[in-house]
């Protein structure tokens, strides 16, 4: 682990700017299950009991995403069991929510969607620590077929009710950008911010984490994006240190590897490669 990573580093709350906010808020409620925090004509915030884990800001008049402007490949949503996974899997269904994808990356089983303004959605569960396949303090990943329907069959025990919300310690496990150079992305997220590589795909992904979970962000160039981030979408993501010490220790960094970022209250908010901002505080 880089000296600069909390080693209780996480994701906290992903914002994204959407044109129809009653839309997407019914998405986030209806299929991933969460709660509706706050709303207001401008602004929703949807998570836990406890915990935001997903801020709406209403912006009508932002264009859609280009297809080649880089930015959020998904958001991932952490669910703390197979059960819980297969209850959003009924909950989907039932809303005519379209699984895009289901798959077995030996870590964890993940499903996804997307949501109604297009931006990509992993809900998923991890596998025990003790069976993450490791060599060398990396982790290896894979993407296999995942049975759908097995999910629903370890689900019929525990639920009665597809419309039943997410349980409350349903976390963002992981957000996945694309990003317009790999090089420059590891140069933020790892060399500055602090994480550490734990997995490579070739010259295309990458995959760093803190405390040895396997990843906490994801990192790709597949479709070959080459402009910043614009237009509706990710406008920032949180990452969630465990002290003042860490906060102090990442602002250090950052202002040696010569980021710009900016104090916002008792939070850092940190120019990331390709427009995206990562804003850094203590939880």
């Amino acid at each position: 682990m880089n000296d600069n990573a909390s080693p209780a580093a996480r994701i906290g709350a992903v914002t994204l700017a959407v044109s129809d906010l009653d839309r997407v808020l019914a998405f986030y409620r209806d299929v991933v299950g969460l709660r509706v925090r706050e709303r207001d004509d401008d602004r929703a915030v949807l998570g836990t009991p406890v915990t935001d884990l997903l801020v709406l800001v209403h912006d009508p008049d932002a264009p859609p995403r280009p297809s080649d402007a880089a930015g959020l490949f998904h958001t991932a949503f952490l669910f703390p069991s197979r059960a819980a996974l297969g209850d959003a899997l009924a909950r989907a269904r039932e809303a005519g929510a379209r699984i895009t994808g289901a798959s077995d990356h030996r870590v964890s089983e993940a499903l996804y969607l997307r949501d109604p303004e297009g931006n990509g959605v992993e809900l998923y569960r991890d596998r025990p620590r003790e069976a993450w396949p490791e060599t060398d303090d990396r982790v290896e990943m894979d993407t296999l077929p995942l049975d759908v329907e097995s999910l629903l069959t370890d689900r019929a025990g525990e639920f009665d009710a597809a419309g039943d919300p997410a349980p409350d310690d349903t976390t963002v496990g992981h957000v996945h950008l694309e990003v317009t150079d790999l090089e420059a992305a590891e140069a933020f997220y790892v060399d500055a911010l602090g994480f550490d590589v734990r997995q490579r795909w070739e010259a295309e992904a990458l995959f760093v984490a803190a405390g040895g979970y396997h990843h906490h962000i994801g990192l790709n160039t597949w479709n070959r994006r080459s402009s910043p981030a614009s237009g509706r979408g990710l406008r920032e993501f949180e990452v969630v240190v465990s002290d003042e010490t860490a906060l102090d220790a990442v602002r250090s960094d950052l202002a040696d590897a010569g980021v710009a970022f900016r104090a916002d209250g008792d939070a850092l908010v940190a120019s990331a490669p390709d427009g995206v901002a990562v804003r850094v505080l203590v939880g």
